[in-house]
């Protein structure tokens, strides 16, 4: 009785500690009992186990046929036997017998052991699934605990997860015991290992933590109508407000930039652009190139693209470092973007002036009123529809055909001239490198010959020191000679 009162204990510690019901454990000791007892007596005999509440053992029983005849004491018992079980026993009855269970030797313990083990690891991983299926989508928290080929397992508490390489931003390194927040991908009830996927390069990731940090967004007031992002190092968001009174950047922003820098730390100084969303697209491109100033947007909807023209000295801070502030502009408008200065846009308003100008009385306004309907190259104008040019004032089909003609040829000269630009420029280079290697060459000759000469400059010197020691020393000898000289005549 004692032993079942520990295997009692043992059940109910166990779904205390794991979180599980104590009848799925139950389920698993019968189930682990059978297959032990088949190991043991055969897969034929039909067995089956319950567990005894009362006494706190699982039973086996073994059910044989009743018949007047034993032929097969492993699958028959008699009537009389059968009556001491079951006094209503009849032959043709299948009857339950009591197996005895301490015979089970080491192995077909250990085999127990292990259904059990593993009808346990099931239920943990379906109180998991159970638990998290709704939870995918948001950001959770948890503890990185190890590393295994390049992945992070982190702790969530009841539960493991993993943050694949893939799903890291690179820069960013963690240690164990380092807090980590990451948001649920995936929660995957048939993966084996960890069934919940995190990920902190996702897009999801930075809409959320706003969500978190601005409660306007959380009242629904201040939503997130696109966003853009390249992990580690730039994200852009649009914003707009459903209530005119609250400013939705401002919003984002928060008190001296609370709210956006609590979501820059989280992301490991990641920079953000928040903008303001617009239905214009003009309007809505030049928010989605900030900082970056613009001039004049020339907007094709046909092909939706964007012409977008920015002062010289806005050119670099339009384009961004390796492309990433137009890339992002991109994605976060859904416009194909074209950044062009302001002096290229005049160079290629004289081409385009000098290609009409074979019409009498055309230049510089018909050219202005192409590059408004979206003629930016000479390409273009040379392959434009012919009704485009005829819609020009004083330019009919004859004129529109040889503006088309002068086009193509113009644009074969502007790139000879681009290519000669650029062979000048790399002969230019060369010679540069040359003229500077050879100044490089004539500093090191100069600094060796001015080494020279200070090294004969000390030999020099040191000559004619010991020259004049030696005068020094004969002439301290004749003065000794003269004093000598002296005292012997005054004696």
């Amino acid at each position: 009785m004692a032993e079942g009162l520990g295997l009692k204990r043992e059940i109910d510690q166990i779904a205390r500690d794991k979180g599980i019901n104590a009848d799925e454990i139950i389920g698993a000791l019968e189930e682990a009992m059978k297959q032990a007892a088949r190991r043991e007596h055969g897969q034929e005999i039909e067995i089956d186990a319950k567990y005894n509440d009362e006494l706190g053992e699982v039973e086996l029983f073994e059910f044989r046929e009743v018949v007047e005849t034993v032929t097969d004491e492993h699958m028959q018992i008699d009537l009389a036997a059968a009556r001491e079980f079951d006094p209503q026993a009849e032959v043709g009855d299948e009857i339950g017998v009591k197996m005895d269970t301490t015979g089970f030797g080491r192995i077909l313990a250990q085999t127990a052991k292990q259904v059990i083990i593993q009808r346990i690891r099931e239920a943990e991983r379906e109180n998991v699934y159970e638990e998290y299926k709704d939870r995918k989508g948001e950001v959770v928290n948890g503890i990185v605990r190890r590393f295994e080929k390049g992945s992070i397992i982190v702790d969530l508490g009841r539960t493991e997860a993993v943050l694949p390489l893939k799903e890291q931003v690179p820069r960013e390194n963690y240690r164990p015991n380092d807090r980590l927040r990451a948001y649920v991908i995936d929660v995957n009830k048939a993966a084996k290992g960890s069934q919940i996927i995190l990920s902190r390069t996702c897009i999801e990731m930075l809409t959320k933590l706003f969500e978190q940090e601005v409660p306007e967004m959380y009242e629904g007031i201040v939503q997130i109508e696109s966003s853009a992002r390249e992990p580690g190092g730039r994200s852009k968001i649009a914003v707009v407000s459903r209530d005119s009174d609250v400013d939705p950047v401002g919003a984002c922003v928060g008190m001296k930039g609370s709210r956006v820098q609590s979501v820059v730390q989280e992301l490991r100084g990641e920079r953000i652009d928040i903008v303001p969303w617009s239905p214009d697209p003009a309007r809505y491109v030049c928010s989605a190139l900030s900082p970056a100033q613009v001039s004049k947007v020339i907007i094709d909807d046909a092909e939706r693209s964007m012409d977008v023209i920015v002062p010289d000295d806005q050119l670099s801070l339009a384009i961004g470092r390796k492309g990433q502030n137009v890339r992002l502009a991109v994605q976060l408008t859904g416009w194909r973007i074209d950044i062009k200065s302001e002096s290229k846009m005049r160079e290629l308003a004289q081409w385009l002036s000098e290609a009409v100008s074979v019409v009498e009385g055309c230049g510089d306004p018909e050219a202005e009123l192409l590059l408004q309907q979206g003629i930016t190259s000479l390409e273009d104008l040379s392959s434009c529809d012919p009704e485009l040019l005829t819609s020009l004032p004083g330019i009919d089909e004859a004129g529109g055909v040889a503006i088309r003609e002068r086009a193509a040829e113009l644009a074969v000269r502007k790139i000879e001239e681009e290519v000669a630009r650029v062979e000048e420029e790399r002969l230019e280079a060369i010679r540069a490198a040359e003229e500077a290697a050879a100044a490089a060459a004539a500093a090191a000759e100069e600094a060796a010959a001015n080494e020279g000469a200070e090294a004969e400059g000390a030999e020099t010197e040191s000559a004619d020191g010991a020259e004049s020691a030696d005068a020094d020393v004969a002439s301290e000898s004749a003065a000794a000679e003269e004093v000598d000289a002296t005292v012997s005549s005054t004696t």
